[in-house]
């Protein structure tokens, strides 16, 4: 198991060091919330943005995206954490068999990817899902993607996972704060329990 090697990149950060040279990655692994919220813990990692990337539709919004995905944007110091140590966290917070969105999110704009900029983030890439086939004993659908252009959602979206700010109405409540929304989503779309289910203690993650 990998969990060990990977988790000591996990301490909670929130802003590169003054001075470091960012590097990126570009992740879809379905909500972006998720994801951002996920990847905000890891040691060396920046403010991550979620947006939309992947496709040929102009100018996607939350709503109308069109043949895009939901992804996101993970700022890095790689003196702390490596190409390769993203991407290994990356599959280990999703359901890289599931061909049809991830956990209660279903369709194109949910689906997971890796995209890449260099041969050397995409051999990167490459030896993590096969590192992970190998550990799970079965073929995983995340694809390696060449990177095109990233599109930033509206500011509504991003750091949803911690806002404090109010909503009206949602599916999950009346005027409760995002965090809260965001939370009960989580756990209702049950991402958490299905990453447990294919990880089991290598999901880094999951409490």
């Amino acid at each position: 198991m990998m969990k060990a090697t990977i988790l000591a990149a996990t301490v909670a950060a929130t802003a590169l060091p003054a001075g470091a040279a960012p590097q990126t990655a570009y992740l879809s692994g379905g909500c972006f919330w998720c994801v951002e919220a996920d990847f905000e813990e890891v040691e060396g990692v920046g403010d991550v943005i979620s947006g939309f990337t992947g496709g040929t539709t102009a100018d996607p919004t939350y709503g109308n995206s069109g043949d895009h995905i939901e992804a996101a944007k993970v700022p890095f110091d790689d003196s702390e954490v490596s190409y390769r140590q993203i991407y290994d966290l990356f599959l280990r917070s999703i359901d890289p068999f599931d061909e049809g969105g991830q956990f209660c999110d279903r369709g194109l704009e949910y689906t997971t990817a890796i995209f890449v900029e260099t041969e050397e983030q995409r051999q990167a890439a490459e030896a993590a899902i096969a590192a992970a086939e190998e550990e799970l004993g079965q073929e995983i659908v995340t694809p390696v993607r060449s990177f095109d252009e990233f599109y930033p959602v509206g500011e509504y979206h991003q750091d949803y996972y911690k806002s404090d700010d109010r909503i009206a109405f949602s599916s999950v409540g009346l005027a409760v704060p995002k965090e809260v929304a965001y939370k009960r989503y989580r756990e209702g779309c049950g991402r958490d329990a299905r990453v447990r289910e294919v990880w089991g203690d290598d999901a880094p993650f999951v409490n």
